[in-house]
């Protein structure tokens, strides 16, 4: 009997850590099952848009199931005949950031999402999960897909031009980001390869990314707009643009987003990527970026630089902002008595599961905002919009504020994981 025990004891490991066969259960291009997600600040829904077969996969061929939980929503992919897990992935939308605002109890929306993932040999079946007020995911759709159905899309992506800034190997092994033209003419194309260029020498000047470039590829998709520029609603101003990217999103001026998502993947798919960056050509500060779904920054502000970084924190690699002291316009948008989700937030609830190993044991918990602690590890009152209850690891960091010139220890120690999690 303690053999059995201790057998099982073994074994389980092994299979919990065990690789999904990408042979097995898909080939090398991508599904793309596009859906809008809708409701109010207590109710939500998904609506089902298209499917598309596009003609690149650009992640990892073995590392299928996202291990980090992170982000406010998720999909996962089952093997219909066998019932198991085949691919799973989180992410974060601008649905939700909406569901916080004070308009989202009197009316309902809609915005245009996706789920992207290795295109399945045979039968599968979806699952869409949000991720609920105490912490725990929730299946809000499911949906049986036959990949052999004549329904789904097989049409050519538009072709844009397009042209590589960095490449270190094949898609399977590295991080793969395309960036794409907003609100730059035909004529500007010039200007936008600059601009791509500069922004991408701006990426891997910092750490850990510059340490870490040799796992990374960076392509760029040429697509004009017809007029230049962005729109800017609270000065009256309206650009027609690729991807119809705004300011003032949710009222607040400096934050620039798009919910135009179906042109955006359209033009993405002309190359393999792991990462949607939006580069808008205008010189007013301000972006966005949303956990594995879409990074927005525009290309000549003076601050440029700092804000590029800092979106691509969220986008890729699922940090949180750590300032409490800026406009937004969310309300209670981190639930206190649970742990978030983002790697460099706590809440102290279970802090066992951030960075408490990388504090020193002299370190007080909380820790003070003093200059005694400053470029120390510690557990810092104040952070994901918050000024009570919410602690950041350290006094400044990248995704506090624009002052400092780099990532903090724990911000860099996350980013590392991910990239591990794309090339390894």
């Amino acid at each position: 009997m303690k053999f059995r025990l201790l057998l099982v004891l073994f074994i389980l490991p092994l299979l919990s850590s065990s690789k999904i066969d990408f042979e097995h259960y898909f080939r090398n291009e991508s599904m793309r099952f596009d859906f809008l997600l809708g409701g109010n600040s207590i109710e939500e829904k998904v609506y089902p848009e298209q499917i598309k077969k596009e003609p690149f996969w650009g992640g990892s061929e073995t590392n299928l199931a996202d291990p980090f939980n992170y982000g406010n929503y998720r999909f996962r992919i089952f093997d219909e005949k066998s019932d198991s897990l085949i691919f799973c992935k989180g992410f974060s939308t601008l649905f939700e950031e909406w569901q916080s605002t004070a308009e989202a109890k009197i009316k309902d929306k809609t915005f245009y999402q996706t789920a992207i993932f290795p295109f399945p040999k045979n039968k599968i079946r979806l699952e869409i999960d949000s991720r609920q007020r105490d912490g725990n995911f929730k299946t809000i759709f499911k949906s049986a897909i036959d990949p052999a159905n004549y329904f789904i899309l097989n049409e050519k992506p538009a072709k844009f031009e397009t042209f590589s800034i960095l490449e270190n190997g094949k898609p399977e092994n590295k991080v793969d980001i395309v960036i794409l033209a907003e609100g730059y003419t035909a004529s500007e194309m010039e200007k936008f390869k600059d601009d791509a260029k500069r922004v991408t020498k701006y990426l891997f000047e910092e750490e850990p990314f510059k340490s870490e470039k040799e796992k990374f590829n960076v392509r760029a998709v040429l697509t004009p707009s017809l007029e230049s520029g962005t729109d800017i609603p609270g000065e009256n101003i309206y650009k027609n643009t690729c991807f119809n990217s705004t300011f003032y999103t949710f009222d607040v001026s400096r934050y620039l987003t798009t919910s135009d998502m179906r042109p955006i993947l359209d033009a993405a798919a002309n190359v393999p990527y792991d990462q949607i960056y939006v580069l808008v050509n205008t010189e007013r500060y301000g972006g966005g970026g949303f956990y594995n779904f879409v990074s927005v920054c525009t290309a000549d502000n003076e601050l440029t630089k700092e804000v590029f970084i800092h979106e691509f924190g969220h986008g890729f690699a699922g940090l949180g902002d750590e300032y409490y002291n800026s406009q937004v316009a969310y309300e209670d948008f981190y639930n206190l008595k649970i742990e978030p989700w983002e790697p460099n937030l706590t809440t102290l609830v279970n802090f066992d599961s951030k960075w408490k190993n990388m504090i020193e044991d002299n370190v007080e918990i909380p820790t003070p905002r003093n200059v005694k602690y400053n470029n120390t590890v510690g557990v810092f009152e104040g952070g994901g919009y918050m000024s009570k209850g919410i602690y950041s690891p350290f006094i400044d960091c990248r995704m506090k504020s624009n002052n400092p010139k780099k990532f903090c220890p724990v911000c860099i120690e996350s980013i590392k994981k991910v990239i591990q999690f794309y090339t390894e």
